[in-house]
């Protein structure tokens, strides 16, 4: 008796400890950690850090090559100047919820707030939290080098007018919470669909053909669908969760080209509940074949 008794208290005390670290990450008792772990959920360090050994996180300055052009991530730093420590926490909002800098300027959608769209404001204003507590760093992002017809504000105007609807997401009532919380991070913070869909030559996203995978540049991005030939479908929750904590598939080869910065600097830092939460969604999603 004295044995079960101790493993109950044990039992009871894993829980409790689970509980807490849950709400340390998601709570509001430090904005700043639960910034920086959406921070890590939003993928943000990988675009938003140079492609050099001696790049600082977040300081921007990233070449982003794409049938438009080349396209240079920002600043995200709380440098005055050449970062966002003038933004209010309505300006950070509107770039996200609507594709708005400060100054009014339409955002190219190359920053993905047609994902972004969907997050709340208490989660982006908790990354806001983080980012302002970050050093700042003076540095200064090249011009965008676009085609002729992309080259001016006025085209990311028009090309929001005719495909980009601000909505923020709503939990299906009809499905669990690690469903809807892996819907949330797959479709809005996590914003995956913008490599793993095919885009039209508008730059639009295939929604009927939503994870069944893309070409970048030289490279063939995976269908993440529930396909069971081409995408995830033979893949279980346990393997995808691996997968997006060390990188390694089923078969035990490992990934290789821009999944690696994005298992490093994202979903690797994510909670294994947080993985587990994706994974039983992207199961969920209706079965495409590859587009490319």
């Amino acid at each position: 008796m004295t044995t079960i008794a101790s493993r109950i208290k044990s039992v009871a005390f894993v829980g409790a400890a689970t509980l807490l670290a849950a709400l340390s990450v998601y709570g509001q008792d430090n904005l700043v950690e639960r910034g920086q772990y959406l921070t890590y959920a939003g993928g943000c360090i990988s675009c938003h850090t140079e492609d050099t050994d001696d790049a600082v996180p977040l300081a921007g300055g990233r070449a982003m090559e794409t049938p438009f052009g080349t396209f240079y991530s920002p600043n995200i730093t709380p440098d005055e100047e050449t970062g966002i420590g003038g933004w209010s926490d309505d300006d950070f909002v509107n770039a996200f919820w609507e594709g708005v800098s400060p100054d009014g300027e339409h955002y190219f959608p190359s920053f993905p707030y047609t994902a972004y769209t969907g997050a709340s404001r208490e989660d982006l204003l908790a990354i806001k939290a983080y980012l302002m507590n970050l050093e700042p760093v003076a540095n200064e992002s090249p011009e965008h080098d676009l085609a002729w017809y992309m080259d001016t504000r006025l085209a990311a105007d028009g090309w929001k007018a005719l495909n980009f609807e601000p909505a923020r997401f709503e939990p299906d009532p009809e499905k669990d919470e690690q469903w809807n919380r892996g819907a949330y991070l797959v479709r809005h913070l996590g914003h995956c669909g913008e490599c793993h869909t095919p885009r039209s030559t508008t730059g639009v996203l295939v929604t009927e053909e939503e994870f069944a995978g893309s070409v970048f540049g030289d490279e063939n991005i995976p269908n993440i669908s529930s396909h069971w030939i081409d995408g995830i479908g033979r893949w279980s929750l346990s393997d995808i969760e691996y997968f997006l904590d060390i990188g390694m598939l089923p078969d035990g080869d490992f990934t290789g080209s821009s999944m690696v910065a994005v298992i490093e600097d994202n979903t690797s830092k994510l909670t294994r509940g947080d993985r587990l939460a994706i994974a039983a969604y992207l199961k969920s999603v209706t079965p495409a074949e590859n587009a490319h």
